[in-house]
């Protein structure tokens, strides 16, 4: 691929994630996608044939991108959690997309492979850890890490009225819920 048509398929990614962010995948619009990119539709169906395999290359990319940004220490699995939480404040649309894909797809499709290699890593990194002795056993490691990971996205997943209960604090207030709460599920 030429620099011109990586620089397209890049502005194509990153107008695509903000429309998806915005309006999921049944609201998204390719012609305000292809606007947004200074391109046109032809060049979105060129180079990810639909509107859903679009949304599926900027479900991929960022994946990838935390994965690559946060590995796991099951070590240290509270700072794992803050630092998914650091994650998603940085890139807000992140959970926003994640929620849009257990609305829209959820069942509907083939597991995306990026995450069920990470998940299985994770699992494993995790199950290591336990046999070990380093992490309890009383949740199975998958179970563990799902907790982990739902705990560090516990702010997004609000509703508006419960986190206007819980206002206060701010971002580092927040981030401290998350690890502590990490912390007391790995206590002894």
């Amino acid at each position: 691929m030429n620099r011109d048509a990586e620089a397209t398929r890049r502005r194509l990614l990153r107008a695509a994630t903000e429309e998806f962010a915005a309006y999921g995948i049944a609201g998204a619009r390719v012609d305000r996608i292809a606007a947004a990119a200074k391109s046109n539709k032809a060049q979105i169906y060129h180079y990810f044939s639909s509107k859903d395999g679009l949304f599926d290359a900027v479900f991929d990319a960022m994946c990838r991108e935390t994965v690559d940004a946060v590995p796991i220490d099951p070590a240290d699995l509270p700072e794992y959690a803050g630092r998914l939480f650091d994650s998603y404040e940085a890139r807000p649309w992140v959970q926003r997309l994640a929620t849009w894909y257990r609305l829209e797809r959820s069942g509907s499709g083939a597991p995306i492979p990026v995450v069920m290699q990470s998940n299985a890593a994770k699992i494993e990194a995790v199950a290591g850890a336990q046999r070990d002795g380093l992490l309890p056993t009383r949740f199975s490691a998958e179970e563990l890490l799902g907790l982990v990971l739902h705990l560090s996205g516990f702010w997004s997943s609000n509703t508006p009225e419960l986190d206007a209960t819980l206002a206060g604090g701010g971002t580092a207030r927040r981030r401290k819920v998350v690890t502590d709460a990490v912390a007391a599920l790995i206590a002894g």
